[in-house]
C-alpha cells in the first residue's frame, strides 16, 4: 500500500531517495535548495508548525595529513517540520561546507531564535536572518562552544566526572595519573603533583590560562 504522505514529501522537493523515522519523512537537500525545501514542505506538503532547528558538527571534510591541515569543517543543519492536521513530519538535512545557509525566518518566524542559537553555538551563518545576536552567551564570548574544536578548559581547572575510583581520596589507594577530559588537548593537561619533578621544573604548558 502506498504511503501518501511520503509520496507528497518526494513530489514538493523532487527527490526519489527518502528515508523514515517514524512518523517523521527524513530528506536531505543541497544547501542552496534549503530556503525552497522548507517553503515547500510549508506550503506544498502541509507542515504548518516549526518544531526546532539545530546543527551537528561532522568534523573535518578529509583527515588531517603530514601534507597539510584536515579539510574545511563541515556542518549538518537540520529542521524538523510537522503536519498538525496530518500528524505527520519532515526532518531536513543539509551538509554544509561553507557554513552557511539561507535564514528560514521569513517562512516560520519560530526559527528566529533557532538560527540564532545554532549561530552562536555552530559558527554556522544564516543569510537574511534579520538579527543574529548572541542569544544565550554573553556579547564579549570568545568561539562556538558545540563545535569539536573548541576548547573545554573548565574541563582542566576543576575535576572530571569520574576521575576517582571508589575508595580514592582516603589516603589508602595511590591516585591514578590524570586523564584528558574529552575536549581537551593533551598539552594542557597539569601533571600529577606526585609523579611530577621533585625540583618543580615542569612548568605549565605553554597555551595553559596559568602560564606565565
Amino acid at each position: 500500500m502506498p504511503d501518501f504522505w511520503e509520496e507528497r514529501v518526494r513530489a514538493a522537493l523532487h527527490v526519489d531517495a527518502i528515508g523514515a523515522d517514524g512518523p517523521r519523512s527524513v530528506v536531505d537537500v543541497d544547501p542552496k535548495d534549503w530556503h525552497e525545501a522548507v517553503r515547500a514542505c510549508r506550503d506544498e506538503v502541509g507542515c504548518d508548525f516549526f518544531d526546532w532547528l539545530s546543527a551537528v558538527d561532522e568534523g573535518p571534510a578529509e583527515p588531517e595529513t603530514e601534507d597539510g591541515p584536515p579539510g574545511p569543517i563541515r556542518f549538518r543543519v537540520i529542521a524538523h517540520l510537522w503536519s498538525v492536521s496530518e500528524r505527520r513530519g519532515v526532518l531536513l538535512r543539509a551538509l554544509l561546507t561553507e557554513g552557511a545557509v539561507a535564514s528560514v525566518v521569513d517562512l516560520y518566524p519560530g526559527a528566529d531564535w533557532h538560527e540564532r542559537e545554532t549561530h552562536e553555538m555552530f559558527g554556522v551563518d544564516f543569510p537574511g536572518h534579520p538579527d543574529l545576536q548572541p542569544l544565550l552567551l554573553a556579547p564579549e564570548f570568545e568561539g562556538h562552544p558545540l563545535r569539536k574544536d573548541f576548547i573545554l578548559a573548565s574541563r582542566v581547572v576543576k575535576p572530571w566526572p569520574g576521575a576517582k575510583e571508589p575508595g580514592e581520596g582516603h589516603g589508602t589507594v595511590r591516585k591514578r595519573a590524570p586523564k584528558r577530559p574529552p575536549g581537551v588537548p593533551e598539552d594542557w593537561i597539569e601533571p600529577d603533583p606526585r609523579t611530577a619533578p621533585s625540583d618543580g621544573s615542569q612548568a605549565p604548558p605553554e597555551g595553559r590560562p596559568d602560564a606565565s
